[in-house]
């Protein structure tokens, strides 16, 4: 990873290099030995004027001519490249992959950060009526409180918790612990979303390497299995859809996933859920089957999804405590995952962490993209 957090003085291309070049020497290897590269990023066009992102990252990194290939699925951008990389690798098409998330957004001023976000979602019956995503996270969090009696400041524990997280992640946006009274306290950006609910606008970028693991055993020191790796859809505007209150294409993605990997919810030890709000993670957590629908907000307020607890969320910080630079909190979550399985997650170490999840969203709720890992040693 690059840090995360407001780089005034790195560019889109910078941090994705740099990130790329950790990720080589954590691999022992050289870059003439990846055979291709996937790049997650959402909306360089409209936040540093830059397209063409393939060309730009093979270019940068030193790695042309191989094929190196954008992905864009919104704030799933990442999951979204890691899953193209790992089809690449397991069809054998290629041996070994480089794949990326980056965005630079903090340069942009945030009524246009806003209106490049907000095309994430339904541009004609929502963001051109004023719905941001702030409004349609607002929604499901009024239904989610009407339906079950979540409360605000249950949702409040999930930004206390990330950030705990977070002040033990060198790589994260925020460095500070907050208490609930920090974030009651805090303005409304969209009832009952509060500033402290809301992910922050952030710059960064992550990358990993993939490469079939009979393969991997023999350059990397711990390699881990990528065991499941799914995707699902949902409508794009959230009136369309059969519920507000949960998302199906996390329900159908996780389902497969739990197939594919051939374990259960019981089975993970550690989940990197997409909270762009703190309702999303609430939801997640349901979703995902660690907890009945409903029961996410008094879970997070008891403490169940806390380090080391019934199930260790979001170990990073989160999107919210570590940041959200669209594109790269994808590939964000499984360079955490690894770091967990490894051991060598330091301060925020879920103790004999063997299997991993990351949970990646798009828009809200459109797409889902589901990753199951687990430390092969």
């Amino acid at each position: 990873m690059s840090k995360f957090g407001e780089e005034w003085t790195r560019g889109f291309r910078d941090m994705l290099t740099e990130a790329g070049g950790r990720a080589i020497e954590d691999a022992k290897m050289s870059g003439a030995e990846i055979d291709a590269m996937y790049v997650g990023t959402m909306a360089p066009g409209s936040l540093v004027g830059q397209e063409h992102i393939g060309a730009l990252v093979a270019d940068y990194m030193g790695l042309t001519p191989i094929p190196s290939t954008r992905c864009e699925a919104a704030c799933a951008s990442g999951g979204v490249a890691l899953r193209q990389g790992y089809m690449a690798v397991a069809s054998g098409i290629h041996d070994c992959v480089a794949v990326g998330g980056v965005e630079k957004m903090t340069d942009t001023p945030g009524d246009e950060i806003a209106s490049a976000l907000g095309g994430a979602g339904d541009q004609e019956w929502e963001l051109f009526m004023g719905a941001t995503f702030p409004a349609i996270y607002a929604f499901t969090a009024r239904r989610h409180m009407l339906e079950y009696g979540t409360t605000e400041e249950q949702m409040a524990a999930v930004a206390v918790k990330n950030h705990a997280n977070a002040a033990k992640n060198k790589y994260a946006h925020f460095q500070n612990e907050i208490t609930i009274d920090t974030v009651m306290k805090s303005k409304y950006v969209a009832s009952p979303l509060k500033l402290f609910d809301c992910a922050p606008i952030t710059d960064g970028a992550a990358v990993v390497v993939l490469m079939p693991l009979d393969k991997a055993k023999k350059v990397c020191e711990q390699p881990i299995e990528i065991t499941a790796s799914t995707q699902a859809s949902d409508y794009l505007a959230l009136h369309s859809r059969e519920s507000m209150t949960s998302l199906n294409a996390t329900k159908v993605a996780a389902k497969k996933a739990y197939e594919q990997a051939k374990v259960s919810v019981k089975d993970i030890d550690i989940v990197e859920v997409h909270d762009c709000f703190t309702i999303a993670e609430i939801m997640a957590i349901e979703d995902l089957g660690f907890f009945p629908k409903g029961q996410g907000g008094p879970a997070s307020a008891a403490g169940k999804t806390a380090l080391n607890a019934e199930i260790s969320v979001n170990t990073s910080g989160g999107l919210k405590g570590c940041g959200h630079p669209v594109g790269a909190t994808g590939i964000k979550q499984a360079v955490e995952v690894v770091w967990q399985l490894r051991g060598t997650a330091g301060a925020r170490q879920v103790k004999d962490a063997k299997v991993g999840m990351t949970h990646n969203v798009g828009g809200s709720g459109a797409t889902a993209v589901v990753h199951i890992m687990k430390n092969d040693a």
